[in-house]
């Protein structure tokens, strides 16, 4: 099923098509603020198994991230984290950065790493944001950019291509993005730079 959904205003009845796809153990390509992802309900344990299946990893080497809504709703996911790391998230967020954070009991274990971190992504699109306030939880996600050709999966049509058989749906929210988001490991004594992508590093040193 490919679905065009239009970020500025998603239509209502095209979001509910793809929440109870959510909620029925679906896997869903969708777009974020830098490249398409794949992504499922964090609670659904087969959609999670799916999905890494579909990446071609096991949950625990797949690093899979969370898509929150807000930063209150990624309070509800993690370990309690001090005031510098909050004021950083509340500069960046929403936008195109993938915050490393411990997690805490409500995440499920199945793709939690052996060091019970996980990453956060609150992107600057309101198609996954507001399929996350629908769906009442996190989705689990990962990207889907091909390492050596990032503009081939820039196109929501030639992804649907690829992927029509092994997803139930994949929403075209026109082109995609080139770069990664910008990784920071926020689970030490300081901030760590993982990754450098479409995220502005000097974010993170001014205060």
């Amino acid at each position: 099923m490919l679905l065009r959904i239009y970020p500025e205003n998603p239509a209502t009845r095209y979001m509910d098509t793809v929440v109870d796809l959510l909620k029925n153990d679906g896997v869903i390509i969708y777009p974020t603020d830098t490249v398409y992802a794949i992504g499922c309900d964090m609670n659904s344990q087969k959609a999670i198994e799916k999905l890494c299946r579909i990446i071609g990893k096991q949950p625990e080497q797949a690093n899979l991230s969370l898509i929150c809504y807000d930063l209150s709703n990624i309070s509800e996911y993690t370990v309690p984290f001090g005031n510098t790391i909050f004021k950083l998230m509340k500069k960046c967020l929403p936008g195109p950065y993938t915050f490393i954070m411990n997690a805490n009991n409500r995440v499920p274990k199945l793709f939690k790493n052996k060091k019970r971190t996980i990453g956060i992504r609150v992107p600057d699109n309101n198609i996954p944001r507001e399929l996350v306030r629908m769906l009442g939880n996190p989705m689990v996600t990962a990207s889907i950019h091909a390492e050596q050709d990032y503009e081939y999966y820039a196109d929501p049509e030639l992804i649907h291509e690829d992927f029509e058989e092994k997803v139930d749906c994949v929403i075209d929210g026109g082109p995609g993005g080139l770069e990664v988001s910008t990784i920071l490991d926020c689970t030490g004594e300081e901030i760590e730079l993982i990754r450098e992508g479409k995220g502005p590093v000097d974010l993170v040193n001014n205060d």
